[in-house]
């Protein structure tokens, strides 16, 4: 595994990189956010596009791709052929699987966990604090188990699991669990079998 040419600073460690990586000059992979941090390791075939920031501590395996200005916090876990879309924000404190899709502008907030075959939409917001400000809580974000799907502009609130294979439509608000092979559709989001037509899984390539 190489090493960038980019040197180390106060503020950035050298990342170590797979074979045939593109990263863009001006992405930042090696963001410092503490004294003792370990430089990022990112798999082969990588390709990081401008504006974006990968902080240390993150480990993402091969062909990942971000669209520009993404950003993937510290303690981050990636599988392999991940797309981390334009404006995506990964929070840190967070395990992505495989074959994973983040359309433009996602929110994934700390203590999220992805399966793999995961899609998400454009500007979907997934939240981890049941009381922002007003109550001192454990962070708990969303668990989306393998295969499932998020439309453009859904909510998910802290702490909820959607089920492998479930489907939310664009705009839901999950404010419970949504189990296995259903589809969650308004808000707050109301469950309903899974039409024929959405079955069979999740094939990202």
């Amino acid at each position: 595994m190489a090493k960038s040419d980019a040197p180390a600073t106060d503020d950035r460690l050298v990342p170590r990189l797979g074979d045939d990586c593109e990263i863009a000059p001006d992405a930042i992979l090696g963001h410092r956010h503490a004294a003792d941090a370990d430089p990022p390791v990112v798999g082969d075939r990588a390709t990081v596009r401008s504006g974006s920031i990968v902080y240390a501590d993150v480990e993402i395996g091969d062909d990942f791709t971000t669209g520009h200005n993404a950003v993937i916090r510290e303690d981050t876990r990636i599988g392999d052929d991940v797309v981390v879309g334009t404006d995506t924000v990964i929070d840190g404190t967070t395990a992505i699987g495989s074959h994973v899709s983040l359309q433009t502008g996602v929110y994934v907030p700390t203590d999220t966990v992805l399966g793999d075959e995961v899609f998400v939409g454009p500007r979907a917001v997934l939240t981890n604090d049941p009381y922002p400000i007003r109550r001192d809580v454990d962070l708990d974000g969303p668990t989306l188990e393998d295969h499932v799907s998020i439309g453009a502009n859904a909510t998910l609130l802290p702490g909820v699991t959607v089920g492998e294979g479930a489907f939310v439509a664009a705009g839901a608000v999950v404010t419970e669990d949504v189990p296995p092979g259903t589809l969650a559709v308004g808000a707050p989001a109301d469950h309903r079998p899974l039409p024929a037509e959405l079955t069979g899984g999740n094939r990202i390539a």
